[in-house]
């Protein structure tokens, strides 16, 4: 697996430039974090169905990274790239997820303080909005972590007591250098 390096925030970025690619960095290095250590779990098992709101593991990476797809180009202001049935491995949806957050982290720290506060109108078949950008990268972040939990305790119904520390707190002190 190739670990993304993304370019800290600089000492000229505003406060919430700063935190934005900060908090996007983050996302990268917890499912970075997160992806390593299911790994070295039975592939079988993180397909197997449990009672949760996605029924397995890899589906619930499948969903984080769909998320996380959607947000990115919204961000970007592009068009959504049509959604298929995906049909790849466990391996190929780790690949998808670390790349896509990967981008995620890449083009937000190309964000200037101005496009960082931006607004971005939304028309969606689910709702319709016209927020700033900021408040976009933290929902897109805020769903991952969210989802990084179910898959945490999904593991757990699985019998994993092993999982690995993902909080922002642990990024900001040790994180930063992975």
């Amino acid at each position: 697996m190739t670990t993304q390096y993304m370019a800290p925030a600089t000492p000229t970025d505003t406060a919430i430039a700063y935190l934005m690619k900060n908090y996007a960095n983050y996302n990268l290095w917890a499912n970075t974090t997160l992806v390593r250590w299911l790994k070295s779990k039975p592939a079988a098992e993180l397909e197997q169905e449990v009672a949760s709101s996605f029924p397995s593991i890899k589906l619930t990476l499948l969903h984080i990274w769909q998320t996380e797809r959607y947000w990115l180009s919204i961000i970007k202001k592009q068009d959504q790239q049509p959604y298929s049935e995906f049909t790849g491995t466990l391996q190929d949806v780790f690949d998808v997820l670390l790349k896509t957050s990967g981008e995620l982290a890449t083009h937000i720290s190309t964000m200037t303080d101005e496009t960082v506060q931006e607004r971005t109108f939304i028309e969606s078949p689910w709702f319709s909005c016209d927020f700033r950008n900021f408040e976009y990268i933290v929902q897109v972040a805020n769903h991952s972590t969210y989802h990084r939990g179910q898959v945490i305790t999904i593991g757990r119904n699985l019998g994993y007591t092993d999982a690995p520390m993902t909080d922002y707190n642990l990024y900001n002190i040790d994180g930063k250098e992975f």
